[in-house]
């Protein structure tokens, strides 16, 4: 059966100050009613019941996302003691689901990303999981194919066709490759041959599992560790001293790159769009502008304003004069005034309010 594992433990420092430390992105709201986790589990739900939903977040985060998500079993909302990058994370869930259900399938996503039309997502999620049953020794992917030369994603570079399901292809990875500089990103698009890594897989348990022993024995041994401890009364002894142990890397790097290498991954031709939604300007894709170009989710009185990204909690009035390509968030005790063009060193500012003791802020 299909089970579905959201990653949601990160901190979304490139969304300061609407996302601080005790309300990371996740939890926030961009467009609609519904949070990004919130939708991540309605994307999912015609295809996977409650009870076979998953999601691993911080410890702090548990009894949030608990709220957010009351249909969701409160066993399958397990909360890291440490944060400790994707393998752990996603060798955890595996080795969890693989106990309760070792004939599993399992999609894994992170839990802020922005996927458009559900539908679409739903056959290719079909897809993805008629092609692990057809080859369950392949590690499976989503590609997306790039709009524009992005620097902030990682590509993923597509060798010969590997099948279709559901009207979604698929072809066998050759390399990952890690975030590239502009001139490269061009190089990527122009040749039709890479995808964005959108960092969603679909696999079997014991396939991941196998992967992570062969390239990082110790990981695999600690999430084993753990997982051997699920349902008894040890687990939170059990879990609390082995994760804190396990070494701290992404799933790209740890398996995905080498395993792409030996012609175990395939990746899915996705039929949707698709945003991580990493940044402020994140907003711009999903919300519509006004005759200026501005985007705005706040009270806001502008003059000679144009290009803005403007962001303020109600009862609040932003207003500017003579000021083009900005961000202007305003949330709570903080605000932020950057030029757009950084914006992906926002969380640069969030690191210095931490040295400099001024951590509350973050």
């Amino acid at each position: 059966m299909l089970h579905a594992m959201i990653m949601a433990g990160g901190g979304g420092t490139r969304f300061w100050p609407r996302s601080r430390a005790k309300r990371p992105k996740q939890f926030l709201t961009f467009s609609g009613d519904r949070t990004l986790l919130q939708g991540t589990v309605d994307r999912l739900a015609a295809q996977v019941p409650p009870e076979r939903t998953w999601v691993i977040t911080g410890e702090p985060y548990v009894a949030e996302t608990r709220a957010q998500l009351p249909e969701v079993p409160a066993g399958n909302i397990i909360g890291e003691p440490a944060a400790r990058d994707t393998a752990p994370c996603v060798g955890l869930g595996a080795a969890v689901i693989g106990k309760v259900d070792p004939d599993a399938t399992i999609a894994v996503m992170p839990a802020d990303h922005v996927i458009e039309p559900v539908q679409e997502f739903r056959r290719a999620l079909h897809a993805a999981e008629q092609f692990a049953n057809d080859f369950p020794e392949k590690l499976i992917t989503f590609g997306i194919r790039p709009t524009f030369p992005s620097t902030g994603y990682g590509y993923i570079r597509r060798g010969e066709p590997a099948g279709t399901r559901q009207g979604v292809n698929a072809a066998h990875v050759i390399e990952f490759k890690e975030k590239p500089p502009a001139e490269v990103a061009e190089e990527y698009v122009a040749s039709g041959n890479y995808d964005w890594n959108s960092g969603i897989f679909v696999w079997k348990p014991r396939t991941i599992l196998g992967e992570l022993h062969a390239r990082r024995p110790a990981i695999h041994a600690v999430v084993v560790r753990i997982a051997e401890a699920w349902g008894t009364p040890a687990w939170d002894d059990v879990f609390r001293a082995s994760y804190e142990t396990a070494e701290k890397k992404s799933i790209d790097y740890v398996v995905m790159q080498d395993a792409a290498k030996d012609g175990k991954v395939l990746v899915l031709n996705a039929p949707y769009t698709w945003d991580d939604v990493g940044s402020w300007l994140a907003l711009e894709r999903g919300n519509p502008q006004d005759a200026d170009h501005n985007t705005v989710q706040a009270l806001h009185c502008g003059i000679q304003t144009t290009g803005c990204v403007i962001v303020g909690d109600a009862g609040r009035v932003i207003g500017t004069y003579g000021v083009s390509n900005l961000l202007i968030v305003q949330d709570g005790n903080a605000i932020l005034v950057a030029d757009r063009k950084y914006e992906d060193k926002v969380k640069e500012i969030v690191d210095k309010l931490k040295s400099t003791g001024r951590g509350e802020y973050t």
